[in-house]
């Protein structure tokens, strides 16, 4: 699976590397010898396997993970910080389940401090995202039609 832009499916496309499953209603994509619908959905002849691509811990990765929301009292503000559940001075590491975004207030309320000693707990218990969580945050809403083909029914 992989989303990819118009331009992309229009030139695979053309190489005859896929074919159309779903259009969108009405439009159309025009050169100056040709028309063809505007695809919406298209399959590859032929798979070729590829590895997914790890996805990077950083800062922008994490706020997007926890959907630009404080994992402690859930607000969502612009002044969001990263914590680290497990303190790095107790021995916490830099990982994805150790990290969580954070509202300024909630991270210097928590400090320093371990979440047993003081009863604050992230909402969510922090994980590596998987790629389709990725996926769709970077599309958006999709099309209705997507849905069966994103694993969203």
């Amino acid at each position: 699976m992989m989303v990819c832009n118009v331009q992309r499916a229009v030139i695979l496309l053309y190489l005859g590397k896929a074919e159309v499953v779903a259009t969108c209603d009405g439009q159309t994509i025009r050169s100056v010898n040709s028309s063809m619908p505007f695809p919406s959905i298209v399959r590859l002849a032929r798979f070729v396997h590829r590895p997914w691509k790890k996805i990077i811990l950083s800062r922008k990765n994490i706020l997007r993970r926890d959907n630009y929301q404080c994992q402690y009292c859930g607000k969502r503000t612009t002044d969001l910080t990263i914590d680290h559940v497990i303190p790095k001075a107790m021995g916490g590491k830099d990982t994805w389940e150790n990290l969580v975004t954070a509202c300024t207030k909630c991270n210097n309320k928590k400090g320093n401090h371990n979440p047993d000693d003081i009863g604050m707990h992230p909402l969510r218990k922090p994980r590596r995202p998987s790629h389709l969580l990725f996926i769709q945050t970077a599309i958006g809403v999709p099309d209705d039609q997507w849905r069966p083909y994103l694993f969203l029914q």
